[in-house]
């Protein structure tokens, strides 16, 4: 009986001993079970958020500056432009008839684009065209991240007291006052590869030319929209905004631009004075570059993407300053025209240097007329 008793005890407690170890593998199944429903469910909404962040980028990229382009012309803060393209027309024929009202009185400053410290002809022909008017002419070395109009309408801006007996107007040649396509779609972040786009432009601009990225960051419609807002112009002084349209016809493309000299090594003469004065003056070797159809290129680009008319860097309505007087002329001209020599030019048409004079002139009558009904 002890036996059996002892026997059922053991069976019993045997038999409980497998119903526990029974229970515990349940529990331990339904624990791995609830774990992979867990990991599941985080690896479904990681991919979905994966997907979903892969998409944002990809219409980010695909939608670009399309709402930020022209929108000074959008803002109801922002004083209206007046058209005086038939005006400054009047006064180049008259300067090509040989006309010149250009007063000595006033010290004429031109103040150098992006990255124009790599151009040494940057301007050179308008200033050597003023001098030889007499006038007093001077390019600006501007040290810093330079972007002609949009610094020189920045220092009026913040320096406006200082500056109000000192300026007499400003013409803003092909400036993106609002900022630019090119610069936001480069920099955009949140866009497709905008790290590694970065990285990249800042060894170009940063390594390779040895200029700022903030240069480019200045000019983003994002940028400008915060300085804009921030810092107005004085209503004190003439301004005009001149702005064109580059050609994308086949034949920009073979158009080469005079950008710098090259000087070839000096050899010891061999042959008479007059040998070595000619050798001397074959020294100087012109820099020609495809500019035009650089520009011909990104202005096919701007104008496929967003339907804009632009100079292959600003768009029309971007060059456009509130409050100012905006030229339009009726010749294509690209965002280089103006400060570098066509190789090839025809006299037939008035060069950079008349159109600089041009709208020089017609600053200074506007600042004439301003005087007069105040």
């Amino acid at each position: 009986m002890e036996d059996a008793s002892s026997s059922r005890c053991c069976n019993s407690g045997t038999t409980f001993g497998f119903h526990d170890q029974g229970a515990s593998d349940v529990e331990d199944q339904s624990f791995l079970n609830s774990r992979l429903e867990i990991v599941n469910r985080n690896y479904c909404r990681g991919v979905r958020f994966i997907f979903k962040g892969v998409v944002s980028r990809v219409l980010r990229t695909l939608h670009g500056s399309s709402d930020d382009i022209g929108w000074l012309q959008c803002a109801p803060e922002m004083a209206p432009v007046e058209d005086g393209s038939a005006g400054f027309l009047e006064l180049l024929q008259e300067i090509r008839n040989g006309l010149h009202k250009l007063p000595d009185s006033f010290v004429y400053l031109l103040i150098p684009g992006l990255f124009s410290n790599h151009g040494p002809l940057y301007f050179v022909s308008t200033k050597r065209f003023f001098s030889k008017m007499g006038l007093a002419c001077h390019i600006a070395k501007i040290h810093t991240v330079s972007k002609g109009g949009v610094d020189a309408a920045a220092a009026l801006s913040i320096y406006s007291q200082e500056l109000r007996d000192k300026v007499a107007g400003l013409a803003l040649v092909q400036s993106p006052y609002g900022g630019t396509p090119i610069a936001s779609d480069i920099l955009r972040e949140g866009q497709v590869a905008d790290k590694e786009t970065r990285r990249i432009m800042e060894f170009l601009i940063c390594k390779l030319i040895k200029g700022d990225i903030r240069a480019l960051e200045d000019l983003t419609y994002e940028k400008r929209k915060e300085f804009i807002r921030n810092h107005k112009l004085p209503d004190n002084i003439p301004l005009i905004s001149f702005h064109s349209e580059a050609s994308v016809a086949p034949g920009v493309i073979a158009t080469m631009s005079h950008i710098a000299h090259a000087e070839l090594p000096w050899l010891p003469p061999f042959f008479s004075e007059e040998a070595e004065d000619a050798a001397l003056a074959a020294r100087k070797v012109p820099v020609i570059f495809p500019v035009s159809a650089a520009m011909a290129l990104s202005a096919l680009h701007l104008q496929l993407r967003y339907g804009e008319k632009s100079d292959g860097l600003v768009t029309c309505r971007d060059a456009e300053v509130p409050g100012s007087v905006v030229v339009k002329p009726d010749k294509k001209l690209d965002h280089s025209w103006m400060v570098y020599s066509s190789w090839k030019k025809d006299p037939t048409e008035p060069d950079a240097c008349e159109m600089c004079e041009a709208l020089l002139t017609m600053l200074v009558e506007l600042g004439e007329k301003r005087l007069k009904l105040a």
